[in-house]
């Protein structure tokens, strides 16, 4: 009897973290964790909620993959949609954005930023496909951007209206294009680029995957 209770004492310590282990995953603290960032962004970005269809209804009382805009896989944000949500003022007052390390989608398309692209994007180097057309972004696209190797999709257009024009300069759009080798679709509309006809051949005859 004896030992029975000693084998008990002693086991007790391991099933209660087994327990704890299964009610507490890893990837549950990973998306907890990506959930909070979330709430932050939200927070820090300008708005209309009378226009938001997405970020007025985010709810820190629901699981943020349910949320409209955001898609997650295996516990992590993998895409965010933020398009047409009335967003105004400067993205690098929400740097929090380039904390979501494994996002592979961003669509801040249709908005009025209304300042720069920020830096910080080359820190979203899981990036496949990201949309920033009519987002009000504008001036020189920085070099940052061209660390994005993994891109698939790349629009950064504008309409011919639009008071935000952005240009590529220098660094010029060979640069730009010589480390994208995976794109299949690029849309560049509207963005001031100096290059001539030569320029603009070399630089697009590099990109082998191009279907759009």
């Amino acid at each position: 009897m004896r030992g029975n209770t000693l084998l008990c004492f002693f086991l007790l310590p391991f099933l209660c973290i087994n327990h704890n282990a299964n009610v507490f995953p890893t990837n549950g603290y990973l998306l907890g964790n990506e959930c909070s960032m979330l709430l932050l962004l939200k927070n820090n970005l300008i708005f209309n909620p009378t226009i938001s269809k997405k970020l007025t209804l985010w709810n820190q009382n629901e699981d943020c993959c349910q949320w409209n805009g955001v898609t997650c896989k295996e516990g992590r944000v993998v895409a965010l949609d933020l398009s047409e949500e009335s967003i105004s003022g400067r993205l690098l007052n929400s740097t929090v954005l380039f904390g979501l390390q494994y996002l592979q989608s961003l669509n801040l398309a249709f908005n009025n930023f209304s300042s720069v692209i920020p830096s910080e994007l080359c820190k979203l180097n899981n990036l496949r496909y990201l949309n920033f057309s009519n987002a009000g972004f504008e001036g020189q696209i920085p070099n940052e951007m061209f660390h994005l190797r993994r891109l698939v999709i790349l629009d950064l257009s504008s309409s011919i209206s639009s008071p935000h024009t952005l240009k590529l300069d220098k660094p010029n759009i060979a640069m730009l294009l010589q480390n994208l080798t995976k794109i299949t679709e690029l849309y560049l509309d509207g963005i001031t680029i100096p290059a001539k006809g030569q320029e603009w051949f070399h630089a697009l005859s590099s990109l082998h995957n191009l279907v759009f």
